[in-house]
């Protein structure tokens, strides 16, 4: 499920909870999880990388490779709350840091490439340690338990976002732990699926040939990776880069206008590894908006709905009228047709400046500039 303001507002993420509730049906208590966008609004200029460790042998190594690489700001707990059902919870910690200027003179990267290989870097080279998320000014908070169950113990209902995803797990293929909810997050990209990608396989040989480097037992990790890849690196039109993953069948092509029937053509042939093949419906949340988007055939289920500046994505209808009895409009989008949210940046930025301070932000906020008075 997603739920974008395209105004820039935050909304409490109580909303997605809800609306991920009337959903309890749709998963096994195995993985529920849930991103947020605009949540760390007073830093909003840093990366925030939630981490799950096994164990603080894992957090120690990770935490000595993060120093060495970033300018820590500051870190803590991950603020939780004990709820029946959920156990067994690895170290749940968040990091704020930024990158010193001389490390990327030193490695010639971009700023985000630097991430990139950051968070490969730990979810494979560092033994029970894995990067949930990140991105700035948003997080994700997932692990083995039903969503609702999941948002109580993270206690999601305490930050705001103008942007929500969710999810509940099934796990067919994959084993249900902690790293293995859903969302699946690179840097602000983050996606929640349902479904199997069938062509994981040859889309990983293809994300790999880019440095990208797939661990985390799921195939929901290639779309997180492709998406960065086609909208970040090559800077792809989201509508593009959406008709490059589920592109229309060849008999469908071949039936176009000259134009159009070239276009994708050329689009097929220069990222024929990168379609998406198999039963899915995705969304992905970006700090600037929110897309969905089935398979071509649309072999899973996928409704939309809008009120005022608000966007709503589920595989339930009944799930967006739990948080939105009354939408203007709502419609069942076509196969392989993406439903985009843009959130404007000047509604970003004036969220961001006048944002209210929930308690869990207060704290982060108040940590950093103690810090700060003591460097």
């Amino acid at each position: 499920m997603g739920i974008c303001d395209e105004s820039g507002a935050r909304l409490s993420g109580e909303f997605i909870l809800r609306g991920m509730a009337s959903m309890h049906d749709r998963g096994n208590g195995l993985g529920g999880g849930f991103a947020g966008y605009g949540i760390y609004p007073e830093l909003p200029h840093l990366y925030c990388f939630h981490l799950l460790f096994h164990d603080h042998i894992a957090k120690k190594d990770t935490e000595s490779y993060l120093r060495k690489h970033f300018r820590l700001v500051m870190d803590e707990p991950i603020p939780t709350r004990p709820v029946r059902g959920i156990e067994n919870q690895p170290i749940l910690w968040r990091y704020f840091l930024d990158v010193a200027p001389e490390k990327l003179e030193d490695t010639q990267l971009s700023e985000k490439d630097y991430v990139v290989h950051a968070v490969m870097d730990v979810n494979s080279g560092i033994d029970g340690a894995f990067v949930a998320s990140s991105g700035k000014n948003m997080g994700v908070f997932k692990g083995v338990g039903f969503p609702e169950e999941i948002g109580e113990f993270f206690r999601v209902d305490e930050y705001q976002g103008w942007l929500w995803t969710g999810h509940g797990r099934f796990p067919t293929n994959t084993p249900g732990w902690w790293g293995g909810a859903h969302p699946f997050a690179l840097l602000d990209i983050s996606v929640v699926h349902n479904g199997e990608i069938s062509s994981y396989g040859i889309n990983r040989r293809y994300l790999e040939m880019f440095g990208y480097r797939c661990t985390l037992q799921t195939d929901t990790e290639v779309v997180a990776y492709l998406f960065d890849l086609l909208l970040r690196r090559h800077r792809l039109p989201v509508e593009v880069a959406c008709q490059a993953l589920a592109s229309p069948f060849w008999k469908q092509i071949d039936l176009l206008p000259e134009e159009q029937r070239k276009f994708l053509t050329a689009l097929r042939m220069v990222y024929g590894s990168a379609l998406l093949n198999g039963p899915f419906a995705v969304v992905v949340g970006m700090t600037d908006g929110m897309v969905a988007l089935n398979d071509r055939i649309k072999l899973r289920p996928l409704v939309a709905a809008r009120k005022g500046s608000v966007v709503y994505v589920a595989s339930e209808h009944s799930a967006i009228r739990e948080v939105c009895p009354q939408p203007d409009i709502s419609w069942m989008p076509a196969a392989g047709e993406p439903v985009i949210a843009l959130v404007s940046e000047k509604g970003r930025r004036k969220s961001t400046a006048r944002a209210h301070q929930s308690p869990g932000e207060r704290r982060v906020a108040e940590k950093a500039q103690a810090r700060r008075c003591l460097q």
